[in-house]
């Protein structure tokens, strides 16, 4: 069988779990060679042996992606070590407690620019660069369906997240003509480490189960359930790769309807 990215660089950010570390698998089953980051050292370097133990070439480095110098590093290994970046998927990102806007902290909504946001522009700028050399590549910004609609009890997230569309949709054009495609992929609640933490909240306030949390989650979603990661991350390998050539500058709703009604 063909692999669709067989000895292409693919940068992922926030690679140690979620949809990051299910990137880095699938794309490496593809035969890419990564370049993964993640802020977790222990569960960074584990997903990488795992992923070197089958023959992948890895690169890491502990980075928080919403400081410039530690990206820019990140960028400079990758350059001495693989040489190129043909795929970036900036997927680190971070939620904040639920709260109303009136009673969220500065330092939490602060806090989520500057990874949410900031950190994928950091990275566009370690990535933009490769690509333009190279003569073209794809940028893949997870965003969320809260960067499309509303979030009650997420303003700052939600804030955050729609200045990543914004973001992604000014580099499209900018960088069209020069066969850079970028676009945002936004997922509604997927069964992930951070959803996970929502849920508990939830449980924890209303004296509810697990499943009682993640049934009011999800209660505005038609299809009436929270998605896999699996029904992300495939979407993830579909919008960068080269036959899908002619997307860009879009958001991309993963959302089980919810931005439909």
């Amino acid at each position: 069988m063909d692999k669709r990215y067989q000895d292409q660089v693919v940068m992922i950010t926030g690679a140690a779990s979620g949809f990051g570390k299910m990137a880095a698998e699938r794309f490496a089953a593809e035969g890419a060679k990564l370049a993964l980051s993640d802020i977790s050292e222990e569960a960074l370097g584990a997903v990488a042996d795992a992923l070197r133990a089958n023959g992948t070439t890895v690169v890491t480095d502990v980075m928080d992606v919403s400081d410039e110098a530690q990206v820019m590093a990140h960028g400079a290994h990758i350059k001495e070590a693989l040489g190129a970046i043909h795929v970036g998927i900036n997927n680190a990102g971070i939620g904040h407690n639920l709260a109303p806007t009136h009673m969220l902290t500065t330092e939490e909504f602060d806090r989520n620019y500057a990874v949410n946001t900031r950190g994928v522009f950091l990275c566009m700028k370690v990535q933009l660069p490769f690509m333009l050399a190279q003569g073209g590549g794809a940028i893949l910004n997870v965003s969320s369906a809260a960067g499309l609609t509303g979030a009650s009890m997420l303003s700052g997230y939600a804030a955050a997240k729609h200045a990543v569309v914004g973001l992604t949709r000014a580099a499209a054009d900018e960088y069209a003509r020069k066969k850079i495609r970028v676009n945002a992929l936004c997922p509604a609640f997927t069964i992930t480490p951070m959803v996970e933490e929502m849920a508990e909240q939830v449980s924890s306030r209303g004296g509810i189960s697990r499943e009682q949390a993640l049934g009011s989650i999800t209660s505005r979603i038609p299809m009436g359930r929270v998605a896999q990661p699996e029904e992300i991350v495939q979407a993830m390998l579909w919008a960068c790769a080269p036959e899908n050539s002619f997307m860009t500058g879009q958001a991309i709703a993963l959302d089980g309807g919810l931005t439909a009604i």
